[in-house]
């Protein structure tokens, strides 16, 4: 594994993401080896009017030469525009396709491997990541090719001018490779170490905006704060301890180079006094020298770029390698459920797939289409974690989940997840209408289709109290609307896609129980045909459900219908009468 994610591999792996922009990422070195042609051959122009323009007053060939040193910069300008332009086109175009490619992976992920990255980490992985591997590519197509041409050609001419006063290079060039090569190894675990913290900062502002009412409710703000401070405190001080190393790169490039224009001064100045070289040849060899060492200087640059991205270019490698636990490679497509029944066959389940310390243990039920169960158990009892593999959000570890009579696996998952709506324990909904929200459950859902789930949830008539009724805009999350609310438009959203079973996760413990009772009513008289399961605390939700499953730590302790179980179960019994009591109270 560790061979697989080489740099050789993870370079190849994000290359395939340049997809339709590679006229672009070709185009750019073209242009930018014109520019260096150019750059590389108007000193040389410039020594001809030195040399031989001036010294014999030949107006005619010095206003001819510098004619050609005007369109050679014309040139070279236009050149380097144009390529800088497509560089920043393949750039960004580029970007666009690894946070699409990325973002496509995390939608294939199941419950498991969000779990294993972090919803944090994986933003920054969109984010923070993909723009230093966006920046550092732009800086390949361009600098890699124009830089080291410039420096190969820019060496021979200074060679062709004087072969003695390039030696000053041999000196320079190993010891500037030596410094940029401890930056690069040295650096690089020392980025990898920030991005960490980068996710932890993330994590705590993702935290805190999400559960802000909270915060304020229990005047934390200044708690709130100081432990964002920490996490800001922790990122700055991992920058500042990979800069540490990163920063010696400048003043190693500086050195080199006025320590090379130095010893050229020198030596070329003397060569000049004893007549063994021309002034214009001197001038020109400073600017060769100039151009070799700025290209050294970009190469650096680049050193460092590349050894930031390296750590992000392999975060992002790791997630789009990551494997979904859950897959249908193998489901018939054809296949769709035939009824809502479901049967779990002595079915286990681990979240860090320890058989031997399993979650669910041993579940063994079996559930009639058209079917009314009610869940109870106590907090920790693997209520949501046993109907979570209904539609396959997580798989078992051993045993068999079925749903019409087939494996669960056996289906695709569009058609899997399009016959099993569930309305989770936590409800969430997301920015733009009511509407909107709504035809989640079905986009091509009519008004009055939207308007009868919607009575049947119990939400039409506070939908129709709003100024804009079913067009009122909701905040990110559902802000605007209370949490009874909220969990009504779950419901209305799961009814509309008219599945074969519907699951309900303690979705109704913020309603009245007025309101539960109307819309356990309206699941009677219109989801006669659908399963409904039902996870609540209240017992008054569940005992008019034809049956009812008691779960005690991750097994079923008994299942059967309200009277059987107040008869036969001492749980079940114990937290009806404790209810009963508080009700009298």
């Amino acid at each position: 594994m560790e061979k697989k994610k080489g740099m050789g591999y993870v370079m190849k792996r994000l290359l395939s993401c340049v997809g339709e922009y590679k006229i672009y990422v070709l185009l750019t070195p073209v242009f930018m080896i014109g520019e260096v042609v150019m750059e590389v051959l108007i000193p040389r122009v410039m020594a001809q009017i030195i040399d031989v323009g001036i010294p014999t007053a030949d107006t005619e060939f010095t206003t001819k030469m510098g004619i050609m040193m005007i369109l050679m910069a014309v040139f070279s300008l236009i050149s380097g525009s144009l390529g800088g332009r497509f560089a920043a086109v393949a750039a960004m175009g580029f970007a666009k396709n690894v946070r699409n490619t990325l973002f496509g992976k995390v939608q294939d992920f199941s419950f498991a491997n969000v779990d294993k990255f972090s919803t944090a980490s994986l933003v920054t992985r969109l984010t923070t990541d993909t723009t230093n591997v966006q920046n550092t590519f732009m800086m390949l197509i361009r600098t890699a090719v124009r830089s080291p041409f410039m420096l190969v050609c820019a060496l021979i001419m200074a060679i062709s001018i004087n072969p003695k006063l390039a030696m000053v290079f041999l000196v320079a060039v190993p010891v500037l490779g030596g410094v940029m090569a401890f930056i690069t190894i040295t650096a690089y675990p020392r980025f990898g170490a920030m991005l960490e913290k980068y996710d932890a900062l993330n994590s705590r502002v993702q935290e805190n905006l999400i559960g802000i009412r909270v915060v304020k409710a229990f005047v934390r703000e200044k708690y709130e704060g100081d432990k964002f401070v920490a996490s800001a405190e922790d990122v700055r001080a991992a920058q500042v301890f990979a800069e540490k190393i990163v920063i010696l790169g400048m003043p190693a490039m500086q050195l080199s180079m006025y320590g090379c224009i130095l010893a050229v001064l020198f030596f070329g100045g003397n060569m000049v006094v004893s007549e063994t070289m021309k002034i214009g040849e001197l001038s020109n060899f400073i600017s060769y020298i100039t151009q070799i060492l700025f290209s050294l200087m970009m190469l650096s640059m680049l050193f460092v770029m590349t050894t930031i991205s390296i750590a992000s270019a392999k975060r992002i490698v790791e997630v789009l390698d990551e494997v979904p636990d859950i897959n249908d490679d193998n489901a018939d497509a054809s296949l769709v459920p035939a009824d809502g029944s479901i049967d779990f066959d002595h079915v286990s389940f681990s979240y860090s797939g320890d058989t031997d310390n399993p979650t669910i243990k041993d579940i063994d039920l079996h559930i009639r289409s058209g079917e009314t169960i009610g869940i109870i158990g106590g907090t920790g009892s693997s209520k949501t974690t046993l109907v979570q593999m209904i539609p396959r959000l997580y798989d078992t570890i051993s045993g068999t989940v079925k749903v019409g009579g087939r494996d669960v696996k056996d289906y695709t998952l569009d058609n899997l997840r399009n016959n099993v709506a569930m309305v989770l324990q936590k409800n969430v909904l997301f920015s733009g209408t009511i509407r909107d929200n709504l035809k989640w459950g079905n986009e091509d859902a009519t008004d009055e289709e939207i308007m009868e789930a919607c009575r049947q949830a119990q939400a039409h008539d506070f939908i129709m109290s709003f100024p804009d009724k079913y067009d009122t805009d909701l905040g990110q999350g559902g802000v605007n609307v209370s949490g009874g609310q909220k969990q009504r438009l779950c419901i209305a959203r799961a009814l509309l896609k008219k599945p074969k079973i519907i699951i309900l996760d303690d979705s109704t413990s913020a309603v009245d129980t007025a309101t539960d009772s109307k819309i356990r009513d309206a699941f009677a008289e219109h989801l006669s045909d659908t399963t409904a399961i039902i996870i609540a605390q209240r017992i008054s939700s569940v005992q008019h459900a034809d049956r009812i499953i008691v779960l005690d730590d991750g097994r079923v302790d008994a299942f059967d219908t309200h009277e059987n179980l107040l008869k036969n179960n001492e749980i079940y019994r114990e937290v009806y009468e404790s209810q009963q009591k508080g009700g009298d109270e």
